[in-house]
């Protein structure tokens, strides 16, 4: 009897140590629940909700329904349906034309664009890849790929500009996707771009898209039964990604390429003599008004000592030689058929093409509208004159 009471004790002292030890841990960890409603602070309050809702989701609701939130409104809904279709449905009201886009979008989009939409470094181009897509390294830009407006209106008003989404009006989104359209020589720069006129721009691969039908038109290849009898014993690569330029090479590989590629580049030039002799004598004002328009074209043409082509050609003795001339260098069809012609360049050929590069040549890669000011074009020549002795 005296064991049994001894026992009892115990068993009491040890229960009622762990309900103290339970009580500290409740009074240092638990937040304490006051006893006026009243007095709880909007933090505490939105705590008591997070913990209602988790422990709601964790147990699930007893009648099936969280009571938590309301249904969305009307406006709610359509706040957040930005959805544009390739028939022009869904289009908010606004206009823009590619005059006031070339602004725009050099705020907001040339950093990663370029200024003529041209790309820089890994980020896409916008511009340029006509007749391209048959090619072994495709450039597929809208102009050259996107089969509807309606995708290019979603994407700049729903994604751009990256890190700041959806922050551009709706006049600003179509003053932006309009100078895309004039990069591309889709449009006119006059061209006003708005939910009226939106359906008269055709998109040049609206047709190089097919309804994808092989759940009925190859649905006699499949079978239920895999076939898994004369298998190959083993895997092996049979060719090189040369287009993608991915395959490993050794060191010696790349520097004879390397080498191979700066013969081609520096390969001498043919230099109108009369504008050789004139070097010395450039005028210092058009130097320096020529040197800030060039800026326009920096992003893709180097010039001056060291000059390589990039995007564009480099410009190292540009007069005098052939249109198209550079060994090496991958041009448009244009001009090809240009060099084919043998067709030079010179001051009067350069203002053309300076002015309105679609225009002369039509079908150029280059993304560039031109320059709207006379001044621009004749310093910009004389500018390119001061480089005429490199190669």
């Amino acid at each position: 009897m005296l064991k049994s009471r001894e026992l009892f004790s115990i068993s009491g002292l040890c229960v009622a140590g762990v309900l103290l030890i339970a009580s500290n841990f409740a009074d240092r960890f638990i937040t304490q629940l006051p006893l006026n409603a009243k007095t709880v602070s909007a933090e505490l309050d939105f705590d008591f909700k997070m913990m209602a809702a988790a422990q709601a989701s964790a147990m699930g609701p007893r009648d099936g329904k969280f009571n938590l939130g309301r249904a969305a409104t009307k406006d709610e809904i359509a706040a957040w349906d930005g959805d544009i279709s390739p028939d022009g449905t869904g289009l908010p009201i606004g206009s823009g034309d590619a005059i006031d886009g070339e602004e725009v979008f050099a705020e907001h989009c040339a950093i990663c664009h370029g200024d003529f939409a041209e790309g820089v470094d890994n980020w896409p181009e916008l511009a340029g890849g006509m007749d391209t897509l048959a090619d072994e390294d495709p450039v597929k830009t809208v102009g050259s790929y996107w089969p509807y407006l309606s995708t290019t209106w979603d994407y700049v008003k729903r994604s751009m500009p990256f890190g700041n989404a959806q922050s551009l009006s709706d006049d600003d989104v179509y003053a932006i996707v309009a100078y895309i359209l004039y990069s591309n020589d889709i449009i006119e720069d006059d061209f006003i771009l708005s939910n009226e006129t939106f359906l008269d721009v055709e998109m040049p691969n609206v047709n190089g898209f097919i309804i994808d039908d092989r759940l009925t038109s190859e649905s006699h290849f499949w079978n239920k039964k895999v076939c898994m009898s004369n298998c190959k014993s083993e895997v092996k690569i049979t060719m090189r990604a040369a287009v993608l330029d991915v395959t490993p090479e050794d060191e010696e590989t790349k520097t004879n390429q390397v080498s191979l590629k700066s013969e081609k580049v520096s390969e001498p030039n043919q230099v109108n003599v009369k504008l050789e002799a004139e070097v010395a004598e450039l005028d210092a004002e058009l130097l320096k008004s020529g040197e800030k328009a060039f800026k326009k074209c920096k992003s893709c043409h180097q010039i001056g000592a060291g000059a390589k082509n990039k995007t564009g050609p480099h410009l190292n003795g540009i007069f005098g030689r052939k249109i198209g001339g550079i060994e090496g260098f991958k041009y448009s069809k244009v001009f090809k058929a240009m060099k084919d012609e043998g067709r030079v360049w010179d001051e009067e050929s350069m203002a053309a093409f300076l002015a309105a590069p679609k225009k002369y040549a039509k079908g150029t890669k280059m993304s560039f509208s031109g320059f709207k000011k006379d001044e621009d074009i004749v310093s910009t020549i004389e500018y390119l004159k001061s480089f005429q002795t490199l190669n």
